[in-house]
C-alpha cells in the first residue's frame, strides 16, 4: 500500500453480540485491528451501556477520534452509528433519516483532512422498509450535493437485499456502481447489505470482505474493507 492509499471499513457490530450470543467488545476491537483500517463506519455500536461507552473505548484503544451518532436511546444502553478516524475531522454533521413509525435512523457526515485534502465521509444505517430506504437515499444525497465535494465516500449498512433496488438506483445518480461482496450473515454470507461507494469512482482501488475466524464470530455481519486513493 502506498502512502496515498487509505483503508476504510464499514462494519455492523451488532452491539458486540457475536454468533455465540455473548457481548464481547474486545472481539470487535481485535477484528478492527485485523483490518488495519484508517477510517471506520460502525453501525449498532453502543454509545452508552451501564456507564460504559464502547465507541469511545474503541477510539482510545485504536488511537482514533471517535464520532458518535446515537439513534436509539434505551434503558439498557444507547446505540447507533459511529465513525472512528485516525485523521482530524474539520466539520461534523448529523442528519436525521427517521421514518414515521420505524426505528430511528441517521447518518454522520464528517469532513476529514488527509494529505492536505478534505474528504467527505458519510456513515449510515438505512431502514428495513423499501419505501423508507427510498426516502432515506434521497435525503442522503443532499449531504453530497448541497455543496460540491471533489472527493466523497459513503459507507454503511444499506439494508437493501436487491442489487437493482430503487434506493440503490437513487444513490447511483451520484455514485457509480461498485462491487457488492456478500457480508451477511457472517457465518455464510448471502446478502450484500454493507456497502462502500466513492466519488469519483476512480478513487476505489479494491473492495473485499474481511473474513477471519474472529470476524465470523464477533458479529452477525462481516466487515467490508475498501482501499481508496484520494
Amino acid at each position: 500500500m502506498t502512502v496515498r492509499e487509505l483503508r476504510v471499513v464499514s462494519y455492523n457490530v451488532h452491539r458486540a453480540i457475536g454468533r455465540d450470543r455473548r457481548c464481547m467488545p474486545q472481539r470487535i476491537l481485535d477484528v478492527l485491528r485485523e483490518t488495519q483500517a484508517d477510517v471506520v463506519a460502525l453501525q449498532e455500536v453502543e454509545a452508552r451501556d451501564a456507564g460504559a461507552d464502547m465507541l469511545a473505548w474503541l477510539g482510545r484503544e485504536l488511537g482514533f477520534q471517535a464520532i458518535p451518532g446515537t439513534t436509539l436511546i434505551r434503558h439498557d444502553g444507547h446505540y447507533g452509528n459511529g465513525i472512528l478516524t485516525r485523521f482530524p475531522a474539520h466539520t461534523i454533521t448529523h442528519c436525521d433519516l427517521s421514518w414515521r413509525g420505524a426505528e430511528p435512523r441517521a447518518a454522520i457526515a464528517a469532513d476529514l483532512e488527509f494529505d492536505g485534502r478534505i474528504l467527505r465521509f458519510v456513515a449510515t444505517h438505512l431502514g428495513l422498509r423499501p419505501a423508507e430506504r427510498r426516502d432515506q437515499a434521497q435525503r442522503l444525497l443532499k449531504l453530497f450535493t448541497d455543496r460540491p465535494y471533489e472527493r466523497a465516500v459513503l459507507m454503511g449498512d444499506i439494508n437493501e437485499w436487491l442489487l437493482w433496488g430503487r434506493p440503490l438506483r437513487r444513490l447511483h445518480r451520484y455514485f457509480e456502481r461498485t462491487p457488492a461482496p456478500r457480508t451477511f450473515p457472517a457465518r455464510m454470507p448471502v446478502l450484500s447489505l454493507d456497502r462502500v461507494w466513492t466519488h469519483p469512482s476512480s478513487m476505489l482501488r479494491k473492495i473485499e470482505v474481511h473474513r477471519s475466524a474472529l470476524s465470523r464470530m464477533a458479529s452477525d455481519h462481516l466487515p467490508l474493507v475498501a482501499t481508496i486513493s484520494p
